[in-house]
Protein backbone atom coordinates (compact mmCIF):
# COMPACT_ATOMS: atom_id res chain seq x y z
CA UNK A 1 0.00 0.00 0.00
CA UNK A 2 1.46 3.83 -1.03
CA UNK A 3 0.18 7.15 -0.01
CA UNK A 4 -1.09 7.37 -3.19
CA UNK A 5 -3.47 4.27 -3.25
CA UNK A 6 -6.14 6.35 -1.16
CA UNK A 7 -9.38 4.49 -2.20
CA UNK A 8 -11.57 7.48 -3.96
CA UNK A 9 -8.22 8.29 -5.79
CA UNK A 10 -7.58 4.85 -7.11
CA UNK A 11 -11.44 4.96 -7.89
CA UNK A 12 -11.07 7.61 -10.38
CA UNK A 13 -7.80 6.83 -12.09
CA UNK A 14 -9.03 2.93 -12.64
CA UNK A 15 -12.60 3.08 -13.10
CA UNK A 16 -14.49 6.34 -12.74
CA UNK A 17 -12.55 8.58 -15.25
CA UNK A 18 -12.44 6.08 -18.22
CA UNK A 19 -16.31 5.38 -17.63
CA UNK A 20 -16.93 8.64 -17.92
CA UNK A 21 -14.94 9.49 -20.95
CA UNK A 22 -16.41 6.56 -22.92
CA UNK A 23 -19.49 7.30 -21.13
CA UNK A 24 -19.90 10.54 -22.35
CA UNK A 25 -19.23 9.58 -25.95
CA UNK A 26 -22.21 7.26 -26.14
CA UNK A 27 -24.83 9.30 -24.73
CA UNK A 28 -23.79 12.16 -26.95
CA UNK A 29 -23.92 9.63 -30.06
CA UNK A 30 -27.69 9.23 -28.70
CA UNK A 31 -28.47 12.21 -28.26
CA UNK A 32 -27.72 13.09 -31.52
CA UNK A 33 -29.59 10.03 -32.81
CA UNK A 34 -26.38 8.74 -34.21
CA UNK A 35 -25.48 4.82 -34.41
CA UNK A 36 -22.67 3.72 -31.95
CA UNK A 37 -20.40 2.28 -34.69
CA UNK A 38 -16.74 0.70 -34.43
CA UNK A 39 -15.03 3.82 -35.45
CA UNK A 40 -16.80 5.20 -32.45
CA UNK A 41 -15.56 2.36 -30.02
CA UNK A 42 -12.23 3.65 -31.74
CA UNK A 43 -12.38 6.91 -31.02
CA UNK A 44 -13.04 5.97 -27.68
CA UNK A 45 -10.10 3.65 -27.26
CA UNK A 46 -8.50 6.18 -28.13
CA UNK A 47 -9.22 8.59 -26.01
CA UNK A 48 -8.77 6.46 -23.30
CA UNK A 49 -5.32 5.60 -23.60
CA UNK A 50 -4.19 9.19 -24.53
CA UNK A 51 -6.36 10.63 -21.71
CA UNK A 52 -5.02 8.50 -19.09
CA UNK A 53 -1.53 9.24 -20.62
CA UNK A 54 -1.86 12.93 -20.44
CA UNK A 55 -3.09 13.05 -16.94
CA UNK A 56 -0.44 10.69 -16.16
CA UNK A 57 1.78 13.26 -16.61
CA UNK A 58 -0.28 16.41 -15.60
CA UNK A 59 -1.01 14.82 -12.39
CA UNK A 60 -4.27 16.48 -10.88
CA UNK A 61 -4.43 13.91 -7.99
CA UNK A 62 -1.74 15.73 -6.59
CA UNK A 63 -3.75 19.00 -6.43
CA UNK A 64 -6.65 16.90 -5.16
CA UNK A 65 -4.46 15.41 -2.62
CA UNK A 66 -3.16 19.12 -1.01
CA UNK A 67 -6.76 20.31 -0.93
CA UNK A 68 -6.54 22.64 -3.72
CA UNK A 69 -9.83 22.50 -6.11
CA UNK A 70 -9.71 25.64 -8.39
CA UNK A 71 -6.00 24.14 -9.44
CA UNK A 72 -7.23 20.84 -9.23
CA UNK A 73 -10.40 22.22 -11.84
CA UNK A 74 -7.32 23.43 -14.19
CA UNK A 75 -5.73 20.28 -14.27
CA UNK A 76 -9.03 18.56 -15.32
CA UNK A 77 -9.65 20.87 -18.10
CA UNK A 78 -6.00 21.44 -19.41
CA UNK A 79 -5.78 17.56 -19.71
CA UNK A 80 -8.92 17.11 -21.33
CA UNK A 81 -7.85 20.51 -24.08
CA UNK A 82 -4.38 18.65 -24.81
CA UNK A 83 -6.38 15.00 -25.46
CA UNK A 84 -8.97 16.72 -27.68
CA UNK A 85 -6.02 18.62 -29.66
CA UNK A 86 -4.14 15.36 -29.91
CA UNK A 87 -7.50 13.29 -31.14
CA UNK A 88 -8.48 16.23 -33.81
CA UNK A 89 -4.73 15.32 -35.00
CA UNK A 90 -4.49 11.71 -35.06
CA UNK A 91 -8.13 11.96 -36.77
CA UNK A 92 -7.14 14.33 -39.52
CA UNK A 93 -3.87 12.29 -40.41
CA UNK A 94 -5.30 9.04 -39.99
CA UNK A 95 -8.45 10.17 -42.07
CA UNK A 96 -10.95 8.58 -39.12
CA UNK A 97 -11.90 12.41 -38.73
CA UNK A 98 -14.46 12.05 -41.71
CA UNK A 99 -16.57 8.79 -40.06
CA UNK A 100 -17.26 11.34 -36.62
CA UNK A 101 -20.61 13.40 -36.72
CA UNK A 102 -18.82 16.71 -35.88
CA UNK A 103 -21.37 17.54 -33.86
CA UNK A 104 -21.45 14.88 -31.72
CA UNK A 105 -17.74 14.86 -30.98
CA UNK A 106 -17.84 18.92 -30.61
CA UNK A 107 -20.28 18.70 -27.79
CA UNK A 108 -18.59 15.58 -26.48
CA UNK A 109 -15.08 17.62 -26.22
CA UNK A 110 -16.70 20.22 -24.77
CA UNK A 111 -19.14 18.61 -22.48
CA UNK A 112 -16.42 15.81 -21.19
CA UNK A 113 -14.16 18.24 -18.83
CA UNK A 114 -17.56 19.62 -17.09
CA UNK A 115 -19.06 15.84 -16.67
CA UNK A 116 -14.98 14.88 -15.30
CA UNK A 117 -15.22 17.21 -12.65
CA UNK A 118 -19.10 17.14 -11.52
CA UNK A 119 -18.17 13.20 -10.93
CA UNK A 120 -15.37 13.81 -8.85
CA UNK A 121 -16.89 16.28 -7.43
CA UNK A 122 -20.19 14.36 -6.27
CA UNK A 123 -17.46 11.32 -5.31
CA UNK A 124 -15.63 13.40 -2.85
CA UNK A 125 -18.58 14.51 -1.63
CA UNK A 126 -19.74 11.38 -0.44
CA UNK A 127 -16.71 9.67 0.21
CA UNK A 128 -15.52 12.94 2.18
CA UNK A 129 -16.99 11.36 5.46
CA UNK A 130 -14.50 8.36 6.96
CA UNK A 131 -16.97 6.53 8.63
CA UNK A 132 -18.51 6.25 5.14
CA UNK A 133 -15.16 4.58 4.19
CA UNK A 134 -14.31 0.81 3.42
CA UNK A 135 -10.87 1.83 5.26
CA UNK A 136 -9.72 4.18 7.41
CA UNK A 137 -5.90 3.73 7.63
CA UNK A 138 -4.78 3.81 11.42
CA UNK A 139 -1.18 5.85 11.41
CA UNK A 140 1.73 6.72 13.91
CA UNK A 141 4.09 9.62 14.17
CA UNK A 142 7.75 8.92 15.33
CA UNK A 143 8.63 12.31 16.71
CA UNK A 144 6.55 14.85 17.93
CA UNK A 145 8.51 17.75 16.42
CA UNK A 146 7.36 20.89 14.04
CA UNK A 147 7.19 18.46 10.92
CA UNK A 148 5.35 15.60 12.56
CA UNK A 149 2.71 18.08 13.69
CA UNK A 150 2.53 19.61 10.35
CA UNK A 151 1.57 16.42 9.23
CA UNK A 152 -0.83 15.48 11.72
CA UNK A 153 -2.75 18.84 11.30
CA UNK A 154 -2.41 17.68 7.17
CA UNK A 155 -4.16 14.54 8.01
CA UNK A 156 -6.89 16.03 10.02
CA UNK A 157 -7.79 18.63 7.07
CA UNK A 158 -8.08 16.29 4.51
CA UNK A 159 -10.50 13.49 5.68
CA UNK A 160 -10.86 12.15 2.03
CA UNK A 161 -7.09 10.89 2.82
CA UNK A 162 -9.04 8.07 4.90
CA UNK A 163 -6.06 8.16 7.74
CA UNK A 164 -6.51 8.43 11.18
CA UNK A 165 -3.68 9.72 13.22
CA UNK A 166 -3.71 7.62 16.77
CA UNK A 167 -0.66 9.04 18.51
CA UNK A 168 3.27 10.36 17.88
CA UNK A 169 5.82 8.17 19.80
CA UNK A 170 8.85 10.62 20.87
CA UNK A 171 12.01 10.14 23.11
CA UNK A 172 12.22 14.02 24.77
CA UNK A 173 10.97 14.50 27.75
CA UNK A 174 7.84 15.97 28.33
CA UNK A 175 9.25 19.03 28.81
CA UNK A 176 10.77 19.41 25.11
CA UNK A 177 7.82 18.73 23.32
CA UNK A 178 6.01 21.44 20.93
CA UNK A 179 2.90 23.01 23.26
CA UNK A 180 0.65 22.87 20.18
CA UNK A 181 0.93 18.75 20.18
CA UNK A 182 -2.35 17.39 20.02
CA UNK A 183 -2.60 14.31 19.77
CA UNK A 184 -0.71 11.78 22.56
CA UNK A 185 2.39 10.27 23.42
CA UNK A 186 2.04 6.74 22.52
CA UNK A 187 5.44 5.73 23.83
CA UNK A 188 9.16 5.79 23.13
CA UNK A 189 10.69 4.79 19.53
CA UNK A 190 11.78 1.47 21.39
CA UNK A 191 7.75 0.95 21.70
CA UNK A 192 6.93 1.63 18.06
CA UNK A 193 7.37 -2.15 17.18
CA UNK A 194 4.84 -4.11 19.61
CA UNK A 195 2.42 -1.14 19.47
CA UNK A 196 1.90 -1.44 15.45
CA UNK A 197 1.91 -5.79 15.89
CA UNK A 198 -0.85 -5.18 18.67
CA UNK A 199 -2.83 -2.56 17.23
CA UNK A 200 -2.63 -3.55 14.01
CA UNK A 201 -1.04 -0.17 12.77
CA UNK A 202 -1.14 0.28 8.61
CA UNK A 203 0.62 3.40 8.15
CA UNK A 204 4.20 4.54 10.12
CA UNK A 205 5.75 8.09 9.18
CA UNK A 206 9.26 8.80 10.93
CA UNK A 207 9.17 12.80 11.44
CA UNK A 208 13.37 12.31 12.62
CA UNK A 209 16.20 14.42 11.87
CA UNK A 210 19.89 12.58 10.40
CA UNK A 211 21.18 12.69 13.17
CA UNK A 212 19.12 9.69 14.84
CA UNK A 213 20.13 7.15 11.99
CA UNK A 214 21.31 4.79 14.37
CA UNK A 215 17.54 4.65 16.19
CA UNK A 216 15.78 5.15 12.58
CA UNK A 217 17.74 2.01 11.55
CA UNK A 218 16.96 0.16 15.26
CA UNK A 219 13.55 1.04 14.61
CA UNK A 220 13.21 -0.36 11.00
CA UNK A 221 14.58 -3.39 11.66
CA UNK A 222 11.83 -4.09 14.31
CA UNK A 223 9.44 -3.25 12.30
CA UNK A 224 10.31 -5.60 9.75
CA UNK A 225 8.49 -8.03 11.77
CA UNK A 226 5.13 -5.73 10.91
CA UNK A 227 3.31 -5.51 8.06
CA UNK A 228 2.70 -1.57 8.47
CA UNK A 229 3.89 0.88 5.69
CA UNK A 230 6.53 3.18 6.50
CA UNK A 231 7.29 6.46 5.02
CA UNK A 232 9.94 9.44 6.21
CA UNK A 233 8.66 13.02 6.72
CA UNK A 234 11.61 15.12 5.39
CA UNK A 235 12.75 17.96 7.54
CA UNK A 236 12.74 19.79 4.29
CA UNK A 237 10.64 23.25 5.76
CA UNK A 238 13.69 24.50 7.58
CA UNK A 239 14.67 25.82 3.89
CA UNK A 240 12.94 28.47 2.05
CA UNK A 241 11.13 26.17 -0.12
CA UNK A 242 10.55 27.33 -4.13
CA UNK A 243 8.60 24.38 -5.69
CA UNK A 244 9.41 21.92 -3.92
CA UNK A 245 8.75 18.12 -5.06
CA UNK A 246 9.74 14.89 -5.39
CA UNK A 247 11.41 13.85 -8.27
CA UNK A 248 13.86 11.31 -9.73
CA UNK A 249 17.40 11.10 -11.06
CA UNK A 250 18.19 7.65 -13.14
CA UNK A 251 15.56 6.15 -11.10
CA UNK A 252 17.15 7.29 -7.88
CA UNK A 253 14.60 9.44 -5.58
CA UNK A 254 15.40 13.00 -4.88
CA UNK A 255 13.49 16.17 -3.26
CA UNK A 256 13.57 19.07 -5.38
CA UNK A 257 14.32 21.55 -2.72
CA UNK A 258 14.40 24.60 -5.16
CA UNK A 259 12.95 24.34 -8.63
CA UNK A 260 11.68 26.34 -11.14
CA UNK A 261 8.01 26.02 -11.47
CA UNK A 262 8.44 25.79 -15.54
CA UNK A 263 9.18 22.42 -16.36
CA UNK A 264 7.33 19.90 -18.01
CA UNK A 265 3.80 20.55 -19.08
CA UNK A 266 3.90 24.05 -17.08
CA UNK A 267 6.71 24.83 -19.39
CA UNK A 268 4.63 23.77 -23.09
CA UNK A 269 1.99 25.74 -21.35
CA UNK A 270 3.78 29.02 -20.12
CA UNK A 271 5.56 29.08 -23.85
CA UNK A 272 2.57 28.51 -25.87
CA UNK A 273 0.43 31.43 -23.85
CA UNK A 274 3.91 33.36 -24.70
CA UNK A 275 3.81 33.38 -27.98
CA UNK A 276 -0.10 32.99 -28.92
CA UNK A 277 -0.18 36.67 -26.66
CA UNK A 278 3.01 38.17 -28.26
CA UNK A 279 2.06 37.90 -31.68
CA UNK A 280 -1.83 38.77 -31.35
CA UNK A 281 0.15 41.99 -29.66
CA UNK A 282 2.45 42.83 -32.50
CA UNK A 283 0.06 42.31 -34.83
CA UNK A 284 -2.24 44.75 -33.49
CA UNK A 285 0.39 47.45 -32.62
CA UNK A 286 2.97 47.50 -35.59
CA UNK A 287 1.25 50.72 -36.65
CA UNK A 288 1.52 52.24 -33.46
CA UNK A 289 5.68 51.11 -32.94
CA UNK A 290 6.27 52.31 -36.21
CA UNK A 291 5.04 55.55 -35.69
CA UNK A 292 7.32 55.31 -32.33
CA UNK A 293 10.43 54.33 -34.62
CA UNK A 294 9.80 57.85 -36.28
CA UNK A 295 9.09 59.54 -33.39
CA UNK A 296 12.56 58.66 -31.51
CA UNK A 297 14.20 59.04 -34.34
CA UNK A 298 13.39 62.68 -34.94
CA UNK A 299 13.25 63.41 -31.39
CA UNK A 300 16.90 63.21 -30.48
CA UNK A 301 20.17 61.50 -32.64
CA UNK A 302 20.89 58.17 -31.50
CA UNK A 303 19.26 54.79 -32.31
CA UNK A 304 15.77 54.06 -31.97
CA UNK A 305 16.20 50.71 -30.41
CA UNK A 306 18.18 50.43 -27.14
CA UNK A 307 20.00 46.94 -26.30
CA UNK A 308 20.98 46.66 -23.22
CA UNK A 309 22.24 43.66 -21.50
CA UNK A 310 20.21 41.95 -18.74
CA UNK A 311 20.29 38.79 -16.65
CA UNK A 312 17.91 35.85 -18.30
CA UNK A 313 17.12 32.50 -17.54
CA UNK A 314 19.42 30.69 -15.01
CA UNK A 315 21.56 34.22 -15.23
CA UNK A 316 22.89 34.20 -18.58
CA UNK A 317 23.14 37.62 -20.49
CA UNK A 318 20.85 38.42 -22.85
CA UNK A 319 20.12 41.66 -24.80
CA UNK A 320 16.79 43.10 -24.37
CA UNK A 321 15.32 45.68 -26.66
CA UNK A 322 13.88 49.21 -25.68
CA UNK A 323 12.44 52.06 -27.61
CA UNK A 324 15.41 54.54 -26.63
CA UNK A 325 13.81 57.18 -24.23
CA UNK A 326 17.13 59.03 -23.00
CA UNK A 327 20.12 60.84 -24.75
CA UNK A 328 22.54 58.27 -23.26
CA UNK A 329 22.54 54.41 -23.69
CA UNK A 330 24.07 52.95 -20.95
CA UNK A 331 25.39 49.46 -20.72
CA UNK A 332 28.43 49.03 -18.69
CA UNK A 333 29.52 48.24 -15.38
CA UNK A 334 27.72 51.37 -13.52
CA UNK A 335 24.03 52.26 -14.85
CA UNK A 336 22.01 54.78 -12.95
CA UNK A 337 18.58 54.26 -12.48
CA UNK A 338 16.21 56.57 -13.87
CA UNK A 339 14.99 58.98 -11.95
CA UNK A 340 12.04 61.83 -11.67
CA UNK A 341 12.66 64.67 -13.72
CA UNK A 342 15.25 62.85 -15.01
CA UNK A 343 17.58 65.58 -17.01
CA UNK A 344 18.92 62.47 -19.49
CA UNK A 345 15.14 61.21 -20.70
CA UNK A 346 14.08 62.76 -24.07
CA UNK A 347 10.16 65.14 -24.09
CA UNK A 348 9.37 61.90 -26.53
CA UNK A 349 11.06 59.12 -23.97
CA UNK A 350 9.25 61.00 -21.07
CA UNK A 351 5.78 59.99 -22.87
CA UNK A 352 7.39 56.52 -23.67
CA UNK A 353 8.53 55.73 -20.45
CA UNK A 354 5.12 57.30 -19.11
CA UNK A 355 2.74 54.53 -20.89
CA UNK A 356 5.70 51.81 -20.65
CA UNK A 357 5.33 52.23 -24.51
CA UNK A 358 8.80 52.07 -24.68
CA UNK A 359 8.78 48.42 -23.43
CA UNK A 360 7.27 47.56 -26.62
CA UNK A 361 10.27 45.94 -28.55
CA UNK A 362 10.65 43.21 -25.73
CA UNK A 363 7.66 41.16 -27.07
CA UNK A 364 10.39 40.24 -29.85
CA UNK A 365 12.38 39.34 -27.04
CA UNK A 366 9.67 37.10 -26.21
CA UNK A 367 9.17 35.49 -29.42
CA UNK A 368 12.75 34.84 -29.65
CA UNK A 369 12.19 32.74 -26.28
CA UNK A 370 14.75 35.08 -24.62
CA UNK A 371 12.36 36.52 -22.26
CA UNK A 372 8.11 36.10 -21.06
CA UNK A 373 5.09 38.32 -21.15
CA UNK A 374 5.31 37.90 -16.94
CA UNK A 375 7.77 37.22 -15.11
CA UNK A 376 10.63 38.99 -13.03
CA UNK A 377 11.32 42.36 -14.65
CA UNK A 378 15.18 42.22 -16.38
CA UNK A 379 17.47 44.33 -14.32
CA UNK A 380 20.70 45.77 -15.48
CA UNK A 381 23.79 43.71 -15.17
CA UNK A 382 25.48 46.28 -13.25
CA UNK A 383 22.18 46.23 -10.76
CA UNK A 384 22.19 42.20 -10.68
CA UNK A 385 25.65 42.78 -9.59
CA UNK A 386 25.05 45.38 -6.97
CA UNK A 387 22.36 43.66 -5.30
CA UNK A 388 22.99 40.16 -5.64
CA UNK A 389 25.82 40.89 -2.71
CA UNK A 390 22.92 43.23 -0.76
CA UNK A 391 19.53 40.53 -0.65
CA UNK A 392 19.17 36.94 0.40
CA UNK A 393 17.85 35.24 -2.88
CA UNK A 394 18.28 37.55 -5.24
CA UNK A 395 19.50 35.66 -8.11
CA UNK A 396 16.33 32.77 -7.42
CA UNK A 397 14.61 35.26 -9.57
CA UNK A 398 16.26 33.94 -12.61
CA UNK A 399 14.54 30.89 -11.83
CA UNK A 400 12.56 31.94 -14.86
CA UNK A 401 12.25 34.00 -17.69
CA UNK A 402 12.53 37.69 -17.43
CA UNK A 403 9.35 39.31 -18.34
CA UNK A 404 7.59 42.38 -19.82
CA UNK A 405 5.72 42.92 -16.67
CA UNK A 406 5.43 41.32 -13.49
CA UNK A 407 3.74 40.69 -10.25
CA UNK A 408 6.04 43.35 -8.52
CA UNK A 409 5.29 45.71 -10.85
CA UNK A 410 1.48 45.58 -11.03
CA UNK A 411 1.90 45.59 -6.65
CA UNK A 412 3.22 48.90 -6.92
CA UNK A 413 7.09 48.36 -7.39
CA UNK A 414 7.20 49.91 -10.86
CA UNK A 415 9.86 52.16 -11.60
CA UNK A 416 12.86 53.08 -9.56
CA UNK A 417 13.96 51.33 -6.50
CA UNK A 418 16.30 54.19 -4.92
CA UNK A 419 16.12 52.44 -1.88
CA UNK A 420 17.29 48.58 -0.67
CA UNK A 421 13.93 48.43 1.06
CA UNK A 422 12.20 48.48 -1.98
CA UNK A 423 14.45 46.71 -3.94
CA UNK A 424 13.54 44.20 -1.49
CA UNK A 425 10.14 44.42 -1.60
CA UNK A 426 10.18 43.57 -5.37
CA UNK A 427 12.59 40.58 -4.73
CA UNK A 428 10.10 39.41 -2.60
CA UNK A 429 6.98 39.29 -5.06
CA UNK A 430 9.10 38.30 -7.63
CA UNK A 431 10.19 35.33 -5.66
CA UNK A 432 6.33 34.68 -4.47
CA UNK A 433 5.31 34.78 -8.07
CA UNK A 434 7.71 31.84 -9.05
CA UNK A 435 6.34 29.78 -5.75
CA UNK A 436 2.88 30.47 -6.89
CA UNK A 437 3.04 30.64 -10.25
CA UNK A 438 -0.11 29.66 -12.66
CA UNK A 439 -1.52 30.93 -15.68
CA UNK A 440 -4.56 32.21 -14.00
CA UNK A 441 -2.21 34.22 -12.07
CA UNK A 442 0.10 35.53 -15.61
CA UNK A 443 -3.61 36.64 -17.02
CA UNK A 444 -4.49 38.29 -13.73
CA UNK A 445 -0.95 39.96 -14.24
CA UNK A 446 -1.44 40.98 -17.48
CA UNK A 447 -5.10 42.45 -16.80
CA UNK A 448 -3.67 44.25 -13.79
CA UNK A 449 -0.86 45.44 -15.74
CA UNK A 450 -3.27 47.37 -18.15
CA UNK A 451 -4.86 49.08 -15.25
CA UNK A 452 -1.66 50.20 -14.20
CA UNK A 453 0.05 51.93 -17.11
CA UNK A 454 -3.92 53.29 -17.76
CA UNK A 455 -3.26 54.93 -14.28
CA UNK A 456 0.39 55.95 -15.10
CA UNK A 457 1.76 55.48 -11.59
CA UNK A 458 5.38 55.13 -11.13
CA UNK A 459 7.01 55.73 -14.22
CA UNK A 460 9.77 58.18 -15.49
Amino acid sequence: MTINDIPLISFFQRVLDPLVIMGALYATSTMYGEPFTGYALVLMILAFFISSAVYQHIDPYRTWRSGRMLAYSRDIFCGWGVTALILVFLGNVSGLAYHYDERVVLTWFVATPFVLLASHLAARKVGSDPSNASEVRSTLIVGANDVGIKFARTVERYPNLFMEVRGFFDDRTEDRRPPELHHPILGKMCDVAAYVRENNIKMIFISQPISAQPRIRKLLDDLQDTTASVYFLPDIYVFDLMQARFDNVGGMPVIAICETPFTGFNSLLKRASDIVLALIIQLMLLPLMLAIAVAVKLSSPGPVIFRQRRYGLYGEQIFVYKFRSMTVTEDGSNVVQAKKNDQRITKVGAFLRKTSLDELPQFLNVLQGRMSIVGPRPHAVAHNEQYRKLIKGYMLRHKAKPGITGWAQVNGFRGETETLDKMEARIRYDLDYLRNWSLWLDLWIIVKTVKVVLARENAH
